[in-house]
C-alpha cells in the first residue's frame, strides 16, 4: 500500500492566479462605505494573459446564494479588469469571485485564491450604513504611560504618608533612577502627570503625531491605575480633573486628539462599590461582583485579589458603566473633557465568566452608548488574541493589533516565543518565522474582518505590556527601522510607544515602563529623524492611509507589498 505523499496532498495553484486581485479600497469598490439600498460597483483585476473565460460574483442574499456575471471593464497591459454591481440590501454583504478558466474553476476571497468553494467567514465584506471615525485615517497615535513621561508639578507627587498598600506607602523616586529590587512595583512612582504632558506637547507635535493614547488616569493607588477606585475623577497625583481640562485645551490648540483608557472588566479592591459589597452581602453593589463565599472568596481578574471582576448580569452595574445617561463611558466624552474615544482594557475578557458569557451584549451596549454620545469617537479594545468576532462592525472599531500585526512581525524578526498567564515556561524557538508565515498571519487577520474595520486596527510595535521594540530586536537598529517602516505603511492606524523614537530600551525592575529621557544628548538622533520622516510620509499619503493591500513578493528574508487607491500607489 502506498501512503499519500506530501506533494500529493498539496494543491499547487497556477502562477497566473498571483495576478488576480481585489480588495476593499476605492480602486476596487466604488463606495467602500455604502448605505442600505445603494448599488455598488466592484472590480476585479488580473494579468492580461490570464486564461480566464468568465468571472462571477457570488453573494448570499438572505442566506441563499446568487451569482452575478461580471462584465469586461477594459484591458491595459499588463492588466485587464471585470466589473459588476452589487445591491447593498442587507447590513452585511459578503461576496467572493468565481473564475471560470481554461485550466479549471477557481475562487477568490479575502484570504486569497483557491480551487474549492471557501467558507463565508473570509469573504470580502461591505457594511451598510457604517460610519467610521473619519479622522482616524490621518492619525498617528503616541502612547503615554503618564507616571513615566514628565513631571510637570512636583507638588502633586505621591508621598508615603498618603495611603498604605500591604504595609507600604507610595514613594516618588528621582526621575530616571531605578527603585530597590524589593520595593513593591505598584507603589513605584516618578511623579509624571498631565501637566508634564502639556509641557512637552511641542516635542510630540514636532515628532509628527497628532493623537495621544493615555494609560489610565482615574483615581487608583497604583502607578498603572488599572486598579481604579473612582471612575468619576482624574487621580489627584496626575493633576485632577482640572489638569485633564487643560490638556484638552492644549490639544485643541494643536488640532490633536486623545484616547482615555478604561477598565470595565474589574475595579480595584478599595473601590467603594467593592467595599460596600464586602461589608454587606445584601448591598446593591454586592450584585456587581461574584462571591463564591462571602466575603472571602470572589471572582477576580486572573485570580489577582486586588482586582475583583465586575459582573454584568447586574442591570444597575450596566447603567453605571455605560447604559445610563450619566454613565462613565458617556461622561468623559462630553465637555469639558471631550475625550475622542476609549481604549477598553482586556476587552477579550469583558463580560465573560464561566457559564455567563455576556461579552457580545456588553460590547454592543458600550458601542451604542459611545456612538450615541459622540458619533465620531474611536472605540478600541485590548485583545492579544483572535479578535475577529469583535471586529464585524457591531462591537469595537478596532483592537490593539497584536495578533494581526505585531506578533507575527516579532516572530519574523527575533524568533518565536509564546507564553501565557500562570505558565512558568514558554514555547520558543530562536528560528525566525519564515516570511511566508508572516505574510499568512497578516493576511488571515485582514481576511476575516470587513475592510472598513481593517483600516481602523490599532497597529503597534510595543506598549506598556510588551518589551520595547529596541529590546525586542536585541538593540539591532536596522531591524528597529525595518519594524518602524512596516508599522507606518501597514493598513490600520499606527501607534508609537513613548521613547521608542529615541531608542529607549527596557530597564531592570521597570521593563518597558521606564522614564522618558529628556536630555537630548542621550537621544538617538538618527533614529528620531527616521521616525519623523516616515510619520510625515504616512500623514501625507492617501495610499498609506486608505489604500488597499496586495502582497507582491514573499521571499526568505524580504517581503514586498503595495498600498493603492484610485489616485495613488505606494
Amino acid at each position: 500500500m502506498r501512503f499519500p505523499q506530501k506533494d500529493d496532498l498539496m494543491l499547487h495553484l497556477p502562477s497566473w492566479l498571483q495576478s488576480v486581485h481585489h480588495d476593499g479600497s476605492d480602486l476596487f469598490v466604488s463606495n467602500p462605505y455604502p448605505r442600505l439600498g445603494e448599488r455598488v460597483r466592484v472590480r476585479l483585476r488580473a494579468g492580461v494573459d490570464a486564461p480566464i473565460r468568465r468571472v462571477f460574483v457570488r453573494t448570499a442574499p438572505d442566506g441563499e446564494q446568487a451569482f452575478t456575471r461580471m462584465e469586461p471593464d477594459g484591458a491595459t497591459p499588463p492588466a485587464r479588469w471585470w466589473q459588476a454591481e452589487l445591491s447593498i440590501d442587507q447590513p452585511l454583504v459578503h461576496y467572493r469571485f468565481v473564475l471560470e478558466a481554461e485550466d479549471g474553476v477557481w475562487w477568490l476571497n479575502a484570504a486569497g485564491p483557491g480551487h474549492f468553494d471557501p467558507l463565508d467567514a473570509v469573504d470580502f465584506k461591505l457594511l451598510a450604513g457604517y460610519d467610521p471615525p473619519a479622522w482616524l485615517h490621518e492619525t498617528v497615535f503616541y502612547q503615554i504611560f503618564p507616571d513615566r513621561f514628565a513631571n510637570g508639578d512636583p507638588t502633586n507627587d505621591p508621598q508615603p504618608h498618603e495611603y498604605e498598600y500591604r504595609g507600604h506607602g507610595p514613594q516618588t523616586f528621582p526621575w530616571g533612577t531605578l527603585p530597590p529590587d524589593d520595593f513593591p512595583f505598584p507603589l513605584v512612582f516618578f511623579g509624571g502627570d498631565l501637566q508634564g504632558i502639556v509641557q512637552h506637547l511641542d516635542y510630540v507635535e514636532q515628532l509628527g503625531v497628532n493623537a495621544l493614547y493615555l494609560n489610565p488616569i482615574f483615581t487608583a493607588p497604583s502607578n498603572h491605575k488599572y486598579d481604579v477606585i473612582d471612575y468619576e475623577h482624574v487621580d489627584p497625583h496626575f493633576g485632577g480633573d482640572a489638569a485633564l481640562v487643560s490638556l484638552r485645551a492644549a490639544l485643541d490648540q494643536r488640532q490633536m486628539r486623545y484616547l482615555l483608557d478604561i477598565v470595565p472588566n474589574h475595579c480595584g479592591y478599595w473601590h467603594p462599590w467593592f467595599q460596600r459589597a464586602l461589608a454587606d452581602a445584601a448591598a446593591p453593589e454586592a450584585a456587581f461582583f461574584t462571591f463564591d463565599e462571602h466575603p472571602e472568596q470572589y471572582a477576580a481578574w486572573l485570580g489577582v485579589w486586588a482586582l475583583p471582576k465586575l459582573n454584568y448580569n447586574s442591570a444597575e452595574l450596566r447603567q453605571r458603566i455605560y447604559a445610563g445617561a450619566d454613565a462613565v463611558f458617556r461622561r468623559w466624552l462630553r465637555p469639558p473633557f471631550s475625550a475622542d474615544g476609549w481604549r477598553v482594557d482586556v476587552a477579550n475578557m469583558l463580560g465573560r465568566q464561566g457559564a455567563s458569557q455576556l461579552g457580545v451584549q456588553v460590547a454592543r451596549g458600550i458601542r451604542q452608548a459611545v456612538k450615541q454620545t459622540r458619533p465620531d469617537a474611536y472605540l478600541l479594545g485590548e485583545n492579544f488574541f483572535d479578535a475577529t468576532s469583535q471586529l464585524q462592525g457591531d462591537q469595537f472599531d478596532g483592537v490593539m493589533n497584536y495578533s494581526g500585526f505585531s506578533k507575527p512581525l516579532r516572530h519574523w524578526l527575533q524568533g518565536y516565543r509564546q507564553g501565557a498567564w500562570g505558565m512558568n515556561d514558554s514555547i520558543a524557538s530562536p528560528q525566525p518565522y519564515p516570511t511566508a508565515a508572516l505574510a499568512a498571519g497578516w493576511q488571515s487577520r485582514l481576511a476575516a474582518i470587513p475592510w472598513a474595520v481593517a483600516l481602523q486596527q490599532f497597529n503597534l510595535l510595543a506598549s506598556h505590556d510588551t518589551p520595547r521594540i529596541q529590546t525586542q530586536v536585541g538593540d539591532n537598529e536596522a531591524l528597529h527601522r525595518l519594524a518602524v517602516a512596516l508599522l507606518l505603511t501597514f493598513p490600520g492606524v499606527p501607534s508609537l510607544y513613548y521613547g521608542d523614537e529615541i531608542g529607549l530600551s527596557d530597564l531592570p525592575q521597570l521593563g518597558s515602563r521606564g522614564c522618558m529621557v529628556w536630555e537630548e544628548r542621550r537621544w538617538n538622533r538618527g533614529l528620531l529623524d527616521f521616525y519623523r520622516t516616515l510619520i510625515k510620509l504616512r500623514r501625507s499619503s492617501e495610499a498609506l492611509q486608505r489604500g488597499g493591500f496586495q502582497l507582491l513578493a514573499v521571499e526568505p528574508e524580504s517581503i514586498a507589498f503595495a498600498r493603492a487607491t484610485a489616485s495613488q500607489r505606494v
